[in-house]
């Protein structure tokens, strides 16, 4: 089935509501997208492409809306959701991001996915004063409040994760022969610095092999390869879903038992290591700053039931074992709790002046310790992690939480 260039979810607004008195009307403002009786969030996401697996990511925000509508919507306005495919290409990124504010006219861009997409649309929304609120990737340049106002994270940082995983090596296999395997773009490259930041004057020696690759590939098996044949005993995975599970079954074809590390990105249960199969992925370690729904220790955690719950009125397809609908969910809570923290100041400066006023804000899916903390200097809103090892068919967190500073 040939995916579509263009998926539009808009939330179905019925009725309206009236205001009486001039007074009530006067304490309201608004920007564009914004009315008495609407918010309009645009959205850009590779439902197509190499990195469509993350396409439930808005698929599952949309979902969240619709909840959020049904319920009465945030002060009495329904979220109006508009979501365009860009197909992880950039410049098909800044021809939607130009939609979304040009031609429909939203108040915010919200979580658009990736940090090649990200980044190419990252001056105009901030030359149009436009919030590029809550992106998709965990780059660690989207906490960067005094050039770019505009523009926020959400997720950890990968320098931030790779940062954990260098101090994990340091600790446990200080001797450590490192294989890096790594997306050959911005994604990829941050993770790698964090990593060689972290492994600090040890990097030269304990990484003997870089292997990067295109996202246009239609394997990786020559890639791991070629990395196998350099010697290492740990292989990193710096990888979008897609291809993390292609890594995972080459390795386990080659009875290649290196200690295997995926980015946070890329731990999925139900996005990638079940379709690898979860006889090749005994061991693997990640670190995580989410609940797995497949993990027992949850089932009588209020925020997992609200989470179920979610999904068995408003996305009864969707994978509660897929980390992107986690994802979806936790970035969509926090969307509507800065929109509820606006009031009737729906302007976009408000909208960015809440969203980094956050405080210790816990979504359901956040593990136990982790919160949202925002400032006008900090613009990072989750900055801790737990390490995590894959047994059996589910990922078993240890150690204690760790938070790591972002670098500059």
């Amino acid at each position: 089935m040939l995916a579509r260039r263009n998926l539009l979810i808009a939330a179905v607004t019925t009725g309206a509501v009236a205001f009486s008195t001039g007074s009530a009307l006067a304490q309201k403002k608004y920007d564009s997208g914004a009315s008495d009786t609407e918010i309009k969030i645009g959205n850009i996401m590779p439902y197509s492409g190499p990195a469509s697996a993350y396409g439930v990511i808005g698929k599952t925000e949309a979902a969240y809306f619709n909840k959020i509508n049904a319920e009465g919507g945030i002060n009495g306005r329904k979220i109006n959701f508009i979501t365009y495919d860009d197909g992880y290409s950039p410049p098909k990124a800044v021809e939607q991001a130009r939609k979304l504010v040009e031609s429909d006219e939203v108040l915010v861009v919200f979580n658009p996915l990736g940090t090649p997409s990200n980044t190419a649309i990252e001056k105009y929304m901030n030359s149009k004063k436009v919030p590029q609120l809550f992106v998709a990737t965990g780059a660690t340049k989207w906490n960067e409040p005094k050039e770019f106002p505009w523009t926020m994270g959400w997720q950890p940082s990968y320098q931030s994760e790779a940062r954990i995983y260098a101090k994990y090596l340091l600790k446990e296999k200080p001797n450590a022969k490192i294989g890096v395997f790594y997306q050959n773009d911005d994604f990829g490259k941050d993770y790698l610095k964090g990593l060689k930041d972290g492994l600090g004057d040890k990097a030269t020696s304990m990484i003997i092999a870089e292997e990067g690759y295109e996202t246009s590939e239609p394997s990786i098996d020559n890639h791991i390869v070629k990395l196998k044949a350099s010697g290492p005993d740990v292989f990193i995975s710096i990888t979008t879903p897609k291809f993390a599970a292609q890594a995972i079954k080459k390795l386990a074809e080659m009875n290649w038992t290196p200690l295997h590390i995926v980015s946070n990105v890329s731990s999925s249960v139900g996005g990638v290591i079940k379709p690898a199969g979860f006889e090749n992925a005994q061991g693997i370690l990640s670190a995580n700053y989410a609940k797995d729904a497949s993990d027992a220790q949850w089932d009588n955690d209020p925020g997992m039931k609200k989470f179920v719950e979610f999904l068995a009125k408003y996305a009864p397809d969707a994978n509660k074992l897929d980390g992107s609908v986690v994802y979806g969910y936790g970035a969509a809570q926090t969307m509507v709790k800065v929109l509820q923290m606006c009031g009737d100041d729906l302007t976009r400066e408000n909208v960015m002046k809440q969203a980094a006023s956050l405080k210790n804000f816990a979504p359901d899916m956040l593990l136990p310790g982790i919160t949202i903390n925002t400032s006008a200097t900090d613009f990072a809103p989750i900055k801790q992690l737990q390490m995590e090892r894959f047994k059996g068919e589910k990922w078993e967190l240890f150690g204690e939480i760790i938070s790591s500073e972002l670098s500059n």
